[in-house]
């Protein structure tokens, strides 16, 4: 897969310049789908999340940037539909657009359903992950960010990068999420950890990381 891995969405020219290149053609061209799992997980999760995801409310709206068509992948509803259906719904897709929410909440439904394994085979598959949809790729998030424990009872996610992520830098709705903070949640973690704002992502491609922002980020822990 090729990835842009952002805090809130497409949030700036930027962003969405990154996320056309990694399409290889305009957003109005691509499909796409949309998948609301992680917005139910953890203490905070609620219907009115993956709503305004999936409606384009939130705030820098990933489903409304003019896709030619845009689908609703439910992880929780993979296991009672036939495998080749579903497989088929994703290999079509240009795009996978990932919500935010609960990180581990989502990478037990990505093993459950079967999505993960499909990811090593989706060589020109764009995953964009918001937040939590972000984060459950990789390797671990931090004891902070453990609010929904899953049955191997760690921080553990999916590990398809290596390395870490915190995100809503300095925002103004997560005043905890400082600076300072990022450094104490990074001193905890192994390998590289990036902690990124509202106007920042990640792209990763087979030719490496790229950060692409109009804002504020930070690489703690370089490789050597």
């Amino acid at each position: 897969m090729k990835l842009l891995l952002t805090d809130s969405g497409v949030r700036n020219a930027s962003i969405l310049a990154a996320l056309v290149d990694l399409l290889g053609k305009p957003v109005a061209e691509a499909s796409a789908l949309c998948i609301p799992t992680a917005g139910y997980g953890g203490p905070y999760g609620d219907p009115g999340g993956p709503w305004r995801f999936i409606s384009g409310q939130a705030p820098g709206p990933m489903t409304g940037l003019g896709w030619k068509s845009m689908g609703v992948l439910e992880l929780t509803a993979l296991p009672g539909i036939d495998r080749e259906r579903w497989v088929s719904w994703v290999r079509e897709a240009d795009a996978l657009l990932v919500n935010g929410g609960d990180a581990l909440y989502l990478g037990h439904w990505m093993r459950e359903s079967g999505l993960a394994d499909l990811f090593p085979s989706l060589r020109d598959t764009v995953y964009v992950g918001i937040s939590a949809g972000s984060m459950v790729l990789t390797p671990r998030i931090g004891e902070a960010f453990v609010d929904w424990t899953p049955t191997a009872g760690d921080d553990r996610a999916l590990g398809v990068v290596d390395f870490s992520l915190f995100p809503h830098l300095d925002s103004p709705g997560r005043p905890e999420h400082t600076m300072a903070e990022a450094e104490l949640w990074a001193a905890g973690m192994e390998g590289p950890a990036y902690a990124i704002d509202a106007q920042t992502a990640i792209k990763v491609t087979g030719g490496g990381v790229e950060v692409v922002s109009e804002g504020h980020w930070r690489l703690f822990n370089p490789a050597s």
